[in-house]
């Protein structure tokens, strides 16, 4: 079994955006947000690379993500950090549902 390097360099970035924000802005709920979000993309490459079809975890995840900070990025319109996250989300997305394609439930 493959393990998932995007999927943990995925919940790296999350996690560490969360940090970044803390350092740099004092914003508490920054750091908890990407701390609790990273951990549930650790998570769920942790499952991922134990049996590649259990992809609900990572789905879930990065789905939220993509949402929450897609919005964000649509009223501010600024890169950093919701571009950013809101992107890599977006290509989490897209390798999770090639994943899926690729190996499906029934076989």
């Amino acid at each position: 079994m493959p393990t998932d390097l995007v999927g943990y360099g995925y919940a790296a970035l999350v996690a560490s955006g969360g940090v970044v924000g803390y350092v740099k802005a004092g914003s508490v709920p920054s750091l908890a947000a990407g701390l609790v979000f990273g951990g549930l993309a650790g998570f769920g490459a942790y499952r991922i690379s134990n049996d590649p079809k259990n992809v609900s975890v990572s789905l879930a995840t990065s789905g939220a993500l993509a949402a929450v900070m897609g919005k964000r990025f649509y009223g501010s319109r600024k890169l950093m950090p919701a571009g950013l996250i809101c992107g890599a989300s977006l290509l989490m997305l897209g390798k999770l549902g090639v994943s899926v394609l690729q190996n499906p439930q029934g076989t």
